[in-house]
């Protein structure tokens, strides 16, 4: 039955059936009493005790649990099944109708799940940037004050909503909105002590005191991949374990340990009610070292539960499931380093106990070397806070200063991840990172893309289950047909997509990404999981992401009417053409041969028919692929744009510096009406309106693209203060589109880069000897004028300081603009 389906009160549950998964936080009393309330309201609990029952997904229409760590888990997103905390079953009855499953998801990686919040004095724009984060973190939000409300987001402690706290001594915390701000750019939830009203740390100035740590338990028991011999868990009092029930285990050979050591794991797991076997097609968890070898492939391949010895132990010492793809150094490492990561020299700064093991560990996993102190050889430098002596020479020496973030998704996506990334370089003034460490999880999309081939990752796939496909005998051998054991470095990977994901195992918001090309490879299943998934998600992310990229995050002030990239959900579609300009582009347009080589990559921005509808454009991006056109979203991939008008967007303003042929969203409509690929000359984009405001005419623009040929702004040395306005990637983007970076400045005197010494024949552009600072035009921010002039003026250089519509209007003209407009006051520095 669909979420928000009225029933009769005593029969809402009548077409769902129940699984109860118990555990320490889920016990005897609270399962019995859910179980009641479910079948009061006339639902069927099929299992009321997993993992102790076997579980069979296809039964079952939700799962009752607190923890996302149980076996069949990602199998049962997989089937549709939906898993919701107990809390879910209270709101359903409370409302009488079935309530929207995704805001009671037990996924860790919805970090507001155990947050309800109201504001009081914000401006409307604030309140919805809010409000749309929390909703897409896992959270709920109240207009009023509610007994279920847990923060109240306000700016002072004179309101109304906080008298009533004060009044009847709710147990109810008020907090800054500078609190999701840090915690929405993290993407983790900070502890909100510095925070809260009416005293909050952040508001007391600059303290030279560094932040403290604060007790993590996400790394207990990961610290490392493979712990030596000595350290295997004993078997004194050990002899209840239950955590291998029904696990059929195979330990593999590339554990290279001792003899002894394998009967002592034998043996608990024997003694938890499991099985030792000796061959993939028989096991269901394989305990190995590396992502390698015939055994992993083939596990992998099969999506039994594969993780290494430090999982293994993990488990015992707990005797309580955990996924191995939760912490990252549970799960095999690969045997080969992760690329652009070789030659690196990273060291820490901040990290405490075993945090610090930890990152040491990972930093060694990726293949980089980790060194006990800073030189400068480094390359960078992750720390836990701002505030040390070690950052200080970092940022003299140029060495990149990250958090360790960095480390974790480089490592968990198996992609080195841009240093310049906001969610990388992001401190916030009171908190040590270090309490966040280890909530990074291993990306399962990853695992297939990078280390299984294409026709690995469809082995017992539910679709090639569904046809019978299976190479069984392959199977039986421990590997799939013409499996490559290899790691995924010298193999060719999957098909992969950059698109926007649902919040578990790095389904979190990556909705940067506005158009995806679906990935040939996978699980039809799993895809159709993840767009269902995504489906429920996207009023919540649609809110979330257009707040989140605004200016100042969600502290200052909201969406304003005049706008430029304001979304307009009222314009109406232009009438139909007249029957014979219809005909005439029939006669244009290009029939199929019935061949899906790719004519056309279309990168589309700001196209209204796929906003808040995730299935309609996986469908017609699937249609549009069939029929030659590729949907791309990296500019300089795109041979097409298409948008509704003249955008001021990231994408559409970096596109433009590669020329590509600008059509109107219309052509999207076209080819998907007509089934066909149609040329695209009757439909490129005329937009005089906007050419008149921006005083541009677009196709003068594109040919100044074609010549500058994304150079426009060689030789230029571009720095940019912390929190430009506009957001510093948004401006990287363009800049690295047109032939140029941005650089941090912070203040720090440094040498700027000589100028580029061209060849006799080339001539010098007399803008080389200009450097330029984006700057906003604040008191934080005229601080470091003066020092920024002194640095230009140190290195013989010309300075300029602007806002940031200098880059903007110059990427959007193709035309470096003079400064005059642009330049802000020196004199107020």
């Amino acid at each position: 039955m669909a979420e928000g389906t009225n029933q009769g009160k005593d029969d809402i549950f009548s077409q769902s059936s129940f699984a109860i998964v118990r555990s320490a936080s889920l016990n005897d009393a609270t399962a019995t009493e859910i179980i009641k309330q479910i079948e009061l309201h006339g639902g069927e609990v099929v299992v009321d005790n997993y993992p102790a029952e076997r579980l069979t997904l296809a039964n079952l229409t939700h799962i009752i649990t607190t923890t996302y760590d149980f076996p069949d888990y990602y199998d049962a997103l997989d089937l549709f099944v939906q898993v919701v905390r107990p809390a879910w079953i209270t709101a359903s009855v409370a409302t009488d109708k079935l309530a929207h499953p995704r805001k009671y998801s037990p996924d860790p990686n919805l970090f507001m799940s155990e947050v309800v919040a109201t504001c009081a004095d914000l401006p409307p724009g604030d309140k919805d940037a809010i409000a749309g984060g929390i909703l897409a973190m896992g959270g709920n939000y109240s207009s009023k004050l509610t007994s279920q409300v847990t923060h109240i987001v306000a700016l002072t402690m004179d309101n109304d909503k906080v008298e009533q706290v004060k009044s009847n001594n709710l147990n109810m915390t008020v907090v800054l909105p500078h609190w999701f701000d840090d915690c929405l750019k993290l993407g983790k939830k900070i502890d909100e002590g510095p925070y809260t009203l009416p005293d909050p740390e952040i508001l007391q100035g600059v303290s030279i005191k560094a932040p403290l740590g604060r007790p993590n338990k996400h790394v207990a028991g990961a610290t490392a991949s493979h712990p030596e011999d000595g350290t295997v868990p004993s078997l004194s009092g050990r002899e209840g374990l239950r955590v291998f029930k029904n696990k059929r285990v195979l330990l593999d050979e590339d554990l290279k340990i001792s003899q002894s050591l394998r009967n002592v794991i034998n043996g608990m797991i024997l003694a938890s009610n499991g099985k030792v076997v000796q061959k993939v097609p028989e096991a269901n968890v394989l305990i190995c070292k590396y992502r390698y070898g015939d055994n992993y492939v083939a596990a992998t391949a099969r999506k039994i539960d594969v993780g290494n010895l430090a999982w293994l132990y993990y488990l015992i010492v707990h005797d309580l499931w955990t996924s191995p793809y939760r912490r990252l150094l549970h799960y095999p490492v690969p045997k080969e380093p992760l690329p652009g990561f070789e030659n690196l020299k990273i060291s820490l700064s901040n990290y405490s106990g075993e945090a610090r093991t930890y990152l040491e560990n990972l930093i060694l996993a990726t293949g980089a070397e980790c060194t006990k102190t800073l030189k400068q050889e480094n390359t960078h430098l992750i720390t836990a806070h701002k505030k040390s002596e070690k950052v200080a020479a970092a940022e003299d020496w140029n060495i990149a200063v990250v958090n360790h973030l960095f480390i974790e998704e480089s490592y968990a996506k198996w992609e080195m991840q841009n240093v310049t990334k906001s969610r990388y370089v992001h401190f916030p003034t009171k908190t040590n990172l270090g309490e966040v460490v280890g909530q990074t999880q291993i990306d399962r999309k990853v695992i297939e893309q990078k280390f299984l081939l294409p026709a690995q990752s469809e082995v017992n796939s539910p679709r090639s289950l569904r046809k019978g496909q299976v190479d069984q005998k392959a199977l039986d051998a421990g590997t799939p047909a013409k499996a490559n054991a290899r790691p995924a470095s010298n193999a060719k990977p999957a098909a992969q997509t950059k698109g926007a994901q649902t919040p578990a195992t790095s389904r979190v918001l990556a909705a940067e990404k506005e158009n995806l090309t679906p990935t040939t490879v996978g699980s039809r299943k799993s895809k159709e999981a993840a767009a269902a998934k995504l489906h429920n998600m996207t009023p919540d992310i649609a809110l979330f992401e257009k707040e989140r990229k605004r200016v100042g995050g969600v502290v200052y002030g909201g969406r304003r009417k005049a706008d430029e990239d304001r979304i307009d959900n009222g314009r109406k579609r232009s009438a139909e053409p007249a029957e014979a300009d219809t005909a005439a582009k029939k006669a244009t347009k290009r029939r199929r041969t019935g061949s899906t080589s790719t004519q056309m990559h279309l990168l589309v921005s700001g196209y209204k028919g796929w906003v808040d509808r995730p299935k309609k454009e996986d469908d017609e991006t699937k249609r549009l692929r069939d029929l030659g056109i590729a949907i791309v979203d990296q500019p300089a991939k795109a041979t097409h744009v298409a948008a509704p008008k003249i955008l001021r967007t990231a994408k559409f303003m970096a596109a433009i510096a590669y020329a590509p042929k600008i059509l109107s969203t219309d052509y999207i409509e076209a080819c998907l009406e007509e089934d066909d690929f149609l040329e695209s000359d009757d439909y490129e984009l005329v937009d005089k309106d906007n050419e008149k405001k921006h005083g541009v005419v677009l196709k003068k623009v594109l040919e100044k693209a074609k010549a500058n040929k994304q150079q426009m702004l060689k030789g230029r040395a571009i720095y940019c203060t912390e929190k430009v306005v506009g957001g510093f990637q948004t401006l990287q983007d363009i800049a690295e589109a047109n032939g140029s970076s941005l650089t941090h400045y912070r203040g720090r005197h440094t040498t700027i880069p000589s100028r580029r010494v061209g060849s006799e024949s080339e001539s010098q552009d007399e803008g080389d000897n200009e450097v330029y600072l984006i700057s906003n035009d604040n008191e934080e921010d005229r601080r470091l004028w003066p020092k920024f002039v002194r640095m230009a003026e140190d290195s013989r250089r010309t300075p300029h300081v602007v806002i940031a519509e200098w880059l903007l209007s110059s990427a959007l003209r193709q035309e470096i603009q003079p400064v005059g407009r642009y330049k802000l006051n020196l004199a107020k520095g």
